[in-house]
């Protein structure tokens, strides 16, 4: 007898349909798999005749062929171990065959007949409902992030036995409860700005880079705040919208991160300097996300970014630039998402001291700097420079300091204001593209005779005047302005060429 079942297998944060098919007749008892499986997989034939025989059930003694079709598209993890379970009842008559086309499964199976949850449970849902399925089976752990997808029923269950009662109709799970919610949680546990004494233009380098969405670099000797300051951009990031969230949840899930309800915070990733660009970017022999990805939505920080491998730094430069990474394996490429803002943070010199202590020459700050390549540098719009505060912003009492609560009210109104105007060009001012920040970055007279000037003393290269404008444009967007001004203009060359905010210079 013949059976066939449907599930899914992972590419990049996407689930592709694969249709398992088994084969069950007379002959020498062996149980074959077939469909460029890999050891995983193949080692389901082992799990798959354990689960059946502790659960109450027949593995019958015949020869058993299963196919995952399209056979040429590897298949890899355990989370096939549940449609071969049922597609082998289904052959072997112990369940029917009929109405098993409405039905798709994933899951991993203990020796007992037990569901374990997998990866990616919220991508192989999507699937589902692209591929048009009424119905999906997922471990138990698994239903409340599956069932964030509508139009599919899904049933969450904890065993085989219970499948077979399912499919039968003589038992009938209670449906999960999707954890949906993506308004605004409980901030106590979120670092606030306002634990920060002094960096003033660090602060307002962060403030842009928030409403905007712009890659931030912080300079400075060690102590002065560069981690403190990154480590409080979520607080003053908007919340995710829905979209974002299931996208974040998403990637979360394939990478195994998820904790089965919606994500309700922007993600904030933070690897060590000693990370592989595979690490970084994503890659495998298997590909799986890289933090970049991991990052997706939200914040990727680079602490000590001199100190990363070259190979690591440069293999950002594409993701940053085009917003996702296209991994290349064999005859396949599998695109991973990277709509991620950069911040990192970075010593002036080798020997990491204050200015005033600082022993290195000038062939040493030289040296130094030439572990970051000026294409690198090319796609961060705010550079800033800290130093130590002066002992009176550490010691005297401050009063009315910002919160992050008030700052994010006002990076909130930017970004709604960016909303309104870009519409589908982009979600933020740095994701604009070359003719859209034509059109919405409007100059003064005044502000386009004056970038026009300091372009002549300073070349930027055409990318570099495109972000100069995406930044005045974030700039003024923070002031609820239609029009670019010459002091945005100016600010945002303060911060393009790494001098700080001239604004607040003034």
């Amino acid at each position: 007898m013949f059976a066939s079942i449907a599930t899914f297998a992972l590419e990049g944060i996407d689930s592709r349909e694969v249709s398992v098919e088994v084969d069950v007749r007379r002959g020498l008892p062996v149980f074959t798999i077939v469909g460029l499986p890999d050891p995983a997989v193949r080692e389901a034939r082992e799990r798959v005749r354990a689960a059946l025989l502790n659960s109450g059930l027949e593995f019958p003694l015949k020869r058993m062929t299963a196919n995952l079709a399209p056979a040429d598209v590897r298949k890899a993890g355990p989370s096939f171990d549940l449609a071969l379970a049922v597609a082998v009842l289904a052959a072997s008559g112990q369940i029917a065959r009929d109405g098993l086309g409405e039905w798709a499964v994933c899951g991993e199976l203990s020796l007992s007949g037990v569901l374990r949850p997998v990866r990616g449970a919220l991508a192989m849902s999507l699937g589902a409902r692209r591929g048009g399925f009424r119905r999906l089976i997922v471990p138990t752990a698994n239903a409340a992030e599956a069932a964030l997808v509508e139009g599919v029923e899904v049933s969450g269950v904890q065993s085989l036995a219970r499948i077979v009662e399912l499919m039968a109709g003589r038992w009938r799970p209670e449906p999960p409860v999707p954890l949906r919610s993506t308004g605004p949680e409980p901030e106590a546990d979120e670092p606030d700005l306002a634990d920060v004494r002094g960096q003033a233009d660090a602060k307002r380098a962060l403030e842009l880079a928030a409403a905007g969405g712009h890659n931030l670099l912080m300079v400075g000797p060690p102590g002065v705040g560069k981690t403190m300051l990154a480590c409080r951009l979520p607080g003053i990031l908007p919340r995710p919208s829905l979209d974002e969230a299931v996208e974040i949840t998403r990637v979360q899930s394939v990478a195994g991160l998820a904790d089965g309800g919606l994500a309700r915070r922007r993600p904030f990733r933070a690897p060590h300097h000693t990370i592989s660009a595979s690490g970084l970017v994503g890659g495998g022999a298997t590909p799986r996300p890289g933090e970049i990805t991991l990052a997706h939505h939200g914040v990727l920080f680079l602490d000590e970014l001199a100190e990363f491998s070259r190979a690591a730094l440069e293999a950002l430069r594409q993701p940053l630039e085009t917003r996702r990474v296209l991994v290349s394996r064999g005859q396949t490429s599998i695109a991973f998402p990277a709509h991620t803002q950069l911040v990192a943070a970075s010593n002036a010199c080798p020997c990491a001291r204050l200015r005033h202590e600082c022993t290195c020459t000038e062939a040493d700050h030289a040296r130094y700097a030439r572990k970051l390549s000026g294409p690198l540098l090319d796609r961060i719009d705010l550079v800033c420079r800290l130093e130590a505060p002066p002992p009176s912003e550490l010691t005297d009492e401050a009063e009315a300091l910002p919160e992050s609560r008030a700052i994010r009210r006002r990076v909130e109104l930017a970004r709604e204001r960016q909303r309104s105007r870009s519409r589908a060009d982009a979600a933020s001012n740095a994701a604009m593209g070359t003719l859209a920040t034509r059109r919405h970055a409007l100059l003064s007279v005044g502000a386009r005779t004056h970038l026009r000037e300091r372009q002549e003393l300073a070349p930027l290269g055409a990318r570099g005047h495109d972000r100069v404008l995406k930044l005045a444009r974030t700039i003024a967007d923070l002031d609820q302005r239609a029009e670019v001004s010459v002091d945005d203009v100016d600010e945002a060359l303060g911060f393009r060429l790494g001098g700080g905010s001239a604004r607040r210079a003034a």
